[in-house]
């Protein structure tokens, strides 16, 4: 019997378009880039060579076209693995469920997500200006941990090596880090042989979450260095961020591809920024979009 999904959980508003998003499933194409900044779709979508949609709602803007005959749809997700939430299992809805019976279709859709971004380096060879390819991302928001089956896909011994790592067993004031592959293919495709490759930790916060210290106190003002120095099967910790884990998480439960790249635009060990990145981030959307 096939599972029916209630108004209730499956919310589609009046004109046929998914509740947050505002898409209809005719509007999203298989291939899809996430950005967090809804002013990063419109520079995207300025590379397509034609374009058939633009929606928006709150944070959350889409544009679909076509680049060098590859049809891809670019959507803003706001910051943090909360939207991501939102916004992959609304894009799953769309590729897999029948809108109008409420029922999930027969044959999965699989979609290929990369996630176009910005990070903090954690390493001190990983200036501002690195391509970072997340291979592992491990989660400190906690949002698998809510998902059945979460152990199926997560790298069991490395969250127990990060956890012992960290000195976090038995803290019941820590995060319960999830760990996660990005989909390997993809990942070599998009990777190539001139990024930098490695393990990303998603944050659930920009401050104390990464160890920023302002006015509050951090409750392990060692955090940092202890993430610096952690190393499993020859992979290090490179680079923070706020969405890779949820992206490679919730992609691998569904039965997508997915990974995330990112440029360094603060070297945490150098303990510098460069907040005038927003034009060489271009070369990285190209690179991606010739290699999606």
């Amino acid at each position: 019997m096939k599972k029916y999904f209630s108004p209730s959980e499956l919310i589609i508003n009046d004109d046929g378009s998914i509740f947050h998003l505002h898409v209809k499933p005719e509007q999203l194409a298989d291939k899809i880039i996430f950005v967090g900044d809804p002013g990063r779709v419109e520079l995207v979508a300025s590379f397509f060579e034609e374009t058939e949609c633009k929606i928006e709602n709150r944070e959350f803007k889409t544009v679909t076209g076509s680049y060098q005959g590859k049809r891809i749809s670019v959507i803003s997700t706001g910051i943090g693995c909360d939207n991501i939430d939102i916004v992959l299992n609304e894009v799953d809805a769309l590729a897999n469920i029948d809108f109008e019976t409420r029922e999930e279709k027969p044959q999965l859709k699989q979609l290929e997500i990369v996630r176009i971004g910005t990070c903090g380096g954690l390493q001190p060879d990983l200036p501002v200006g690195t391509f970072i390819c997340s291979e592992k991302s491990v989660g400190f928001d906690g949002l698998l941990n809510f998902y059945a089956g979460r152990n199926s896909v997560c790298d069991l011994p490395m969250e127990r090596a990060l956890l012992n790592h960290l000195g976090w067993s038995g803290n019941l004031c820590a995060p319960a880090p999830y760990a996660i592959n990005a989909d390997k293919d993809l990942t070599d495709r998009i990777a190539g042989n001139d990024m930098r490759r490695g393990i990303t930790v998603s944050c659930g916060g920009f401050f104390g979450p990464q160890g920023r210290l302002l006015r509050i106190p951090l409750a392990d003002p060692h955090q940092n260095e202890k993430i610096e120095t952690f190393e499993y099967k020859g992979l290090h910790i490179t680079n923070y961020e706020m969405e890779s884990s949820a992206v490679a998480g919730l992609s691998k439960l569904m039965g997508h591809k997915a990974t995330t790249v990112c440029m360094v635009i603060a070297n945490r060990i150098a303990q510098n920024a460069d907040t005038g990145y927003k034009n060489r981030i271009e070369n990285l959307i190209k690179t991606v979009l010739d290699r999606i």
